[in-house]
């Protein structure tokens, strides 16, 4: 076996995120306002998000969703915030194309099927 070049080793084609990002230390329980920058640059970006309660899901090519992750970080410090964390949850597969919206459709499927529709 031949050794690996780890630094032609590509990203994955596509890729979707689960992010929840943090301002940290701006005395302030309340992060509605730095949602909402984040928001306002996902929808610029041009791909496929679904904010919810804990976060947003972001869809697009890997290199396109790390950068507009890091695009939000950006923007929260823009606005006064010096710390900011992000918890992620990174999904990738190969077998087939699916977006977010697809997989929960699925599971609405299968749920419905059982008589407990949402």
């Amino acid at each position: 076996m031949s050794p690996i070049d780890y630094s032609q080793v590509p990203t994955p084609a596509r890729c979707y995120a689960d992010f929840c990002l943090v301002p940290i230390g701006t005395g302030n329980v309340s992060v509605a306002s730095e949602v909402a920058e984040v928001q306002k640059l996902l929808k610029a970006s041009g791909l496929s998000c679904t904010m919810h309660s804990a976060g947003t899901t972001v869809e697009g090519s890997w290199d396109e969703v790390m950068k507009v992750i890091g695009q939000a970080h950006s923007v929260v410090h823009q606005t006064g915030v010096v710390r900011v964390q992000t918890a992620m949850r990174v999904g990738t597969r190969t077998d087939k194309a699916q977006t977010a919206e697809e997989k929960v459709k699925r599971v609405e499927e299968l749920l419905r099927k059982d008589g407990q529709s949402s």
